[in-house]
């Protein structure tokens, strides 16, 4: 299949590219089961509170069994009491949940053909800055009349970077890096030539 290629002159030219990254049908279900798998495995799972056993002190009976009159009691650390424990106290965990490689890769052919249908995946020739100026950088975006973008390149380029970093909603990734969760969360991708190229190395 062909994809349209903007030249550094403005003009489209088509670009050849896998029907296997770029025309695949888009699995919903695979999609959302990577993506909820890439968000887990990010979640620190460090939180921990103490529960009736692990809090300090509470050992002696507050009062005997029977004959007070008060409700009874057999330590002062009971989730009902003040300074007690936490019912069902959350411990550290790993969210981590098992994404084998074939799935993954096929969660991101996905959603890179449907942005393709989408017409959401713009492909220029390259796109580099001679120096790292924001004000630059937001021209040609407001040319092409993007707003909420990711910038997908082969090689680190670093005034490419620096620009990109205080424009809101702008992010540059290496197309080596791509995951599911960035190429959903923007509006568009522009991709260059050898990010596309890098992409079907990847993926095919």
């Amino acid at each position: 299949m062909d994809l349209a290629k903007r030249s550094d002159t403005g003009a489209a030219e088509p670009l050849a590219v896998s029907d296997r990254v770029f025309g695949v049908e888009y699995k919903p279900g695979l999609v959302h089961q990577v993506v909820t798998a890439f968000l887990a495995a990010s979640r620190a799972g460090t939180k921990a509170q103490k529960s009736r056993a692990a809090v300090r002190g509470g050992g002696a009976k507050p009062w005997r069994q029977k004959g007070t009159g008060r409700a009874r009691a057999g330590t002062t650390r009971s989730p009902l009491w003040r300074s007690g424990g936490v019912t069902f106290a959350a411990q550290p965990r790993n969210y981590a949940q098992k994404v084998n490689r074939k799935m993954y890769q096929g969660a991101v052919r996905s959603i890179l053909s449907e942005l393709v249908r989408q017409e959401r995946l713009i492909v220029v020739s390259s796109l580099t800055l001679a120096a790292p100026k924001t004000k630059e950088l937001a021209g040609r975006l407001a040319e092409m009349g993007l707003k909420d973008v990711l910038i997908l390149i082969d090689e680190l380029d670093d005034n490419l970077v620096l620009a990109a970093r205080n424009l809101v909603g702008v992010d540059v990734l290496l197309a080596r890096e791509a995951d599911p969760v960035s190429l959903i969360a923007f509006e568009q991708v522009i991709a260059t030539e050898a990010a596309i190229r890098r992409l079907e190395e990847r993926l095919v």
